[in-house]
């Protein structure tokens, strides 16, 4: 499920998509359901009326200080100080290798998941997560920086997700997903509408970020977004031509791997998998327990879980319970992950949020081997391509097809293709809002794209870099 696309920055406020009212969204919402039921859930269905194709951003009208009360008297405390401690983002380090990007079966031809082709992509890091709001928050308080919901006033947030206080001050939804609403005051501090609020949800993914904003957070923090080869080479963690990061099985064992919908899209979501919206780094509560000591042999285990200060049950190693004849010897406590990581150690990369990457979109593909590439323009500026394998500038080079950057006789080579230019940017990972049967983009060679300035309720960001950034 990916959230609606918008217009350029200045365009989308002046030039307004197709809206409906709330009456006639009723209608539409009721339509939809029953023409998709009839559907069966074949291949018709799988990008159906989702939310991923190019609707435009509605004009913001109303007052914004109107909301920036209601706001105010809906959370009597704000994000947070920014003065909580924060350790660095965990990154990992992907190892150089060539592998197939993209598939020769796409599931949704339109969006240009073939041909497959190989890529040969040099090492880089990643963020193990995606951006939580923690982190962004600190980027925030350290440069005073506005995203551009914030500067608009508005942004897209799923109806199901609005409180009716909120749902009663909207007129207008985009007609092509009427499950998308343009939400006044709706930004990354309040991702469900100005009566919701952050605070609580340090360590879950940033919302309602454009790609301009992740750029800036990503310049900030001495990193970059990764290209689409990188981010798509990434999420498969090693496997060759799986679907997904673990394989071809959604749920191996039947146990949840990634934050997506159960149940019938947009009317239910069971929250099967734990969640019914974004999903932590971690489980709301810790593990912990006691390692213990056998008083009789001498050999050692750990304890049940602590719930409240008590004690529940104690296992020893081998399975053996200790009953009476045991020391407690130190407590313990661990995060537990919400989901398991993928073969390179990262968590959430399908599912869970969209994540957009550096390349503008394209549909048609080369079946030629490539090395690192890009969609980009054909001008690389000294200091400013991402592909550079320095973090210092490179020398300025106009380039066609492969290319060689040079700097300080270190010579890197990587392969320019695509638009000099675009409207949109490519999105990949799909988010904790698809289905197959509506929006089957949470495989890893499935893409979306939406334009620079977009922002919505499922759409965050992850960073990559060529090196370990240096620690504040």
């Amino acid at each position: 499920m990916a959230a609606p696309a918008l217009g350029p920055a200045r365009g989308r406020r002046a030039r307004l998509g197709p809206v409906v009212s709330l009456p006639l969204l009723l209608l539409i919402c009721g339509a939809a359901g029953s023409e998709e039921a009839g559907a069966g859930g074949g291949a018709a269905s799988l990008t159906g009326s989702c939310g991923c194709g190019s609707a435009q951003r509605p004009g913001a009208q109303g007052s914004v200080a109107a909301v920036h009360r209601y706001s105010r008297e809906a959370n009597t405390l704000g994000p947070g100080s920014g003065e909580r401690p924060l350790t660095p983002a965990k990154m990992v380090l992907i190892p150089a290798g060539v592998f197939t990007m993209g598939t020769d079966d796409p599931q949704i031809k339109q969006d240009g998941e073939a041909p497959a082709r190989r890529v040969a992509v040099d090492a880089f890091y990643m963020d193990a997560y995606e951006v939580s709001n923690a982190e962004f928050e600190k980027f925030v308080n350290s440069t005073g920086y506005l995203t551009e919901a914030e500067k608009f006033g508005d942004s897209f947030v799923f109806e199901g997700m609005l409180s009716e206080q909120v749902k009663t001050d909207i007129q207008q939804a985009v007609a092509a997903a009427p499950w998308w609403l343009p939400v006044k005051g709706a930004n990354w501090r309040h991702p469900e509408g100005p009566d919701s609020t952050v605070q609580h949800r340090p360590d879950h993914p940033v919302l309602h970020v454009s790609w301009n904003d992740a750029v800036a957070y990503c310049t900030w923090a001495g990193k970059r977004l990764p290209t689409e080869a990188e981010w798509e080479y990434s999420c498969r963690g090693g496997l060759q031509n799986r679907l997904f990061p673990w394989g071809n099985k959604l749920q191996p064992k039947d146990q949840h791997y990634a934050n997506l919908w159960q149940g019938e899209f947009p009317m239910t979501n069971t929250g099967e998998d734990g969640f019914q919206g974004t999903a932590p780094k971690f489980t709301s509560h810790s593990s912990g327990g006691w390692e213990v000591q056998d008083q009789d042999t001498g050999r050692t285990g750990v304890g049940g879980i602590l719930e409240r200060g008590r004690l529940l049950c104690l296992y020893m190693v081998g399975g053996r319970r200790a009953r009476k004849h045991f020391f407690r010897l130190k407590s313990f406590y661990k995060d537990v992950d919400a989901f398991p990581p993928n073969g390179y150690g990262l968590y959430n990369i399908v599912g869970n949020v969209w994540e957009w990457t550096s390349d503008w979109w394209t549909i048609y593909h080369s079946v030629e081997e490539t090395l690192n590439p890009l969609q980009a323009a054909g001008t690389m500026p000294v200091g400013a391509h991402v592909m550079c394998q320095l973090k210092t500038a490179w020398k300025s080079a106009a380039l066609i097809q492969q290319g060689t950057a040079v700097k300080n006789k270190d010579i890197r080579k990587f392969w320019m293709k695509g638009p000099p230019s675009g409207k949109d940017r490519v999105k990949k990972g799909g988010s904790y809002m698809c289905h197959k049967s509506y929006c089957y983009r949470y495989r890893c060679a499935a893409r979306s794209q939406n334009t620079p300035d977009s922002s919505a309720s499922n759409l965050g960001f992850r960073c990559a870099a060529n090196h370990l950034p240096t620690a504040d």
